[in-house]
């Protein structure tokens, strides 16, 4: 019987590291077409996702905006091309299954560190400040409202990054798409928003290569976004 060591290095082995089912490239046309839809689509998202996190807290703009711009991920992302659901490790390695139960403990996992990491944010005044200040769409406004566009922002981020950007892209698609990923989070203002998008996308990029589809993905950002929505602000409450 394993340790815990042993079976958390496992599990990352087969969820971030070990390849569980390649995509067949696309035809050159395809991959042609994509490449000019993703970089129409990564201008207008990066610009709509800058003007939506400027509108001040309470403004029911923010819901609209948000919205179009899961809407611009999302239909970039479908224009594009077919997108494939892809294929992970089972518990036992011996075969392939649908990433899902794989996908929630990764997004669990890496949920956790980010709120024992806001537990020493929280103590950095410069750093924490922002955090709160984009959380405060949050508090003012609508939760259940702001959770449902969060989730719907976080399937069409995947959608369009780890699904069309990722397939339109010849080679190092995991750190290009990390690095185009942040890009469209630095005119936020918001240093740590642009940290996490580094660290999430770097994750989803390394679940993308492995399971060869978007599923996994899709499932560890939203569990990871939702969780951060919901239990970052009592977590920052607790060291305030």
């Amino acid at each position: 019987m394993r340790g815990p060591v042993a079976e958390l290095r496992a599990f990352l082995d087969a969820a971030l590291v070990r390849p569980a089912a390649d995509a067949a490239p696309d035809p050159p046309g395809t991959r042609a077409r994509r490449r000019v839809v993703v970089t129409l689509t990564l201008v207008a998202g990066a610009a709509v996702l800058a003007w939506a996190l400027r509108i001040q807290p309470g403004d029911e703009l923010f819901y609209l905006a948000t919205l179009g711009l899961a809407a611009v991920w999302a239909l970039g992302a479908l224009l594009s091309g077919r997108l494939r659901l892809g294929l992970g490790h089972t518990r036992r390695g011996s075969r392939t299954g649908r990433p899902v139960v794989q996908s929630l403990a990764l997004g669990v996992l890496l949920l956790t560190i980010f709120l024992i990491g806001a537990l020493v944010v929280a103590r950095i005044p410069t750093l924490s400040e922002p955090v709160v200040e984009l959380l405060d769409h949050a508090r003012i406004g609508s939760l259940p409202v702001v959770l449902v566009i969060t989730i719907l922002n976080g399937v069409a981020e995947e959608l369009f990054f780890r699904g069309a950007l990722y397939a339109a892209l010849p080679g190092h698609a995991v750190a290009i798409t990390t690095v185009l990923y942040t890009l469209t989070t630095v005119g936020t203002g918001v240093p740590l928003l642009v940290f996490a998008a580094a660290v999430l996308g770097l994750v989803t990029g390394l679940q993308r290569r492995v399971t060869g589809g978007i599923l996994g993905p899709v499932i560890t950002h939203v569990t990871w976004s939702a969780g951060m929505l919901l239990l970052l602000p009592p977590v920052l409450d607790l060291v305030r």
